[in-house]
């Protein structure tokens, strides 16, 4: 109980500060000439890097600045491949690490467009107007798919920053990641109704009864998992998590999120225990019916990233 709550509240502290009065929003900036728009050279993955595991598309993945050393990316490819994650979406402060990664494990790695400079970045982002330059700079069209994960509190979407981003997403037809509570997300999806948008830690701390209610408004709302150790408590499903994801079963993905936090964590924690999250995970994935627990692990994935547009 003292780890969750440790977990929980770590998770909350990057979502903190005071909900700003509205602006006037501010026109966007025309995005700068990307650096490359081709795709670096990938071997082919098989369906799952390990024989007997039922493969894992792992949407929630960071590899940024405090990992690289630690875990350079040929150990984290055979971490993934340890623990059968065929492939997944990773956005890094910097942008870089996700290319670092890719340059190793290729196509398994989906890069996401994120507006993180630094571990700092969480914090400010929403209202930093250099945040824009940055993320127009590093932006790769048809490479970076998504955009996020983006913390976002109650009230900030009228912040310049915040609109001049979820514009250019709209316009470059990229897939929004959210890290928002149930109040947050309802506000996305009222400001942005046709996009696409995959929900962060499923809004941390969101009831099923929350969830259930966005996804039967919100058609093109799905929702990733990682985080949500209420899903098992003692790792035992929970009866409340279970009627609701067999009823969405076509809208809900896992993850692990292997942030780097700092302060008086090494920042690592995430990949040092990923083999036991993703153990976790496929735990309780274990106890639902095995149509649902294939397409959560990776078919509904597969499905998402196939309808989004090039």
């Amino acid at each position: 109980m003292i780890r969750r709550a440790l977990l929980v509240a770590l998770v909350l502290a990057a979502a903190c500060g005071p909900v700003a009065a509205t602006p006037t929003p501010t026109p966007t900036a025309t995005p700068s000439a990307p650096t490359t728009t081709t795709a670096l050279p990938s071997p082919s993955p098989s369906l799952t890097p390990t024989p007997g595991l039922m493969p894992l598309f792992d949407a929630h993945l960071h590899y940024s600045a405090p990992a690289w050393s630690v875990y350079p990316p040929e150990t984290v490819a055979k971490i993934l491949d340890s623990v059968g994650v065929r492939s997944g979406l990773v956005s890094s402060a910097p942008d870089e690490g996700t290319f670092k990664l890719r340059a190793v494990l290729g196509e398994r790695i989906i890069p996401m467009l994120g507006p993180y400079r630094n571990v700092a970045d969480v914090f400010s982002w929403a209202r930093d107007p250099s945040i824009v330059p940055y993320v127009e700079s590093i932006y790769r069209p048809r490479v970076h798919r998504g955009f996020g994960e983006f913390h976002l509190l109650p009230g900030q979407l009228g912040l310049p920053t915040v609109r001049a981003l979820l514009a250019l997403a709209q316009r470059e037809k990229l897939f929004l990641q959210p890290h928002a509570d149930a109040r947050a997300v309802a506000e996305l999806l009222e400001y942005v109704p046709d996009a696409t948008v995959l929900w962060a830690h499923a809004g941390v701390d969101a009831t099923p009864d929350q969830i259930g209610a966005l996804l039967d408004k919100w058609p093109k709302l799905s929702v990733e998992l990682s985080l949500r150790v209420d899903i098992a408590p003692n790792g035992t499903l929970d009866a409340r998590w279970r009627d609701l994801l067999v009823r969405y079963r076509d809208r809900f993905m896992i993850g692990t999120d292997t942030w780097t936090a700092g302060g008086t964590f090494t920042g690592n924690e995430r990949w040092d225990a990923y083999a036991e999250i993703a153990n976790g995970i496929r735990g309780w994935l274990a106890q639902l019916p095995t149509d649902v627990a294939e397409a959560i692990a990776y078919r509904n994935a597969d499905r998402f990233l196939a309808q989004l547009p090039r």
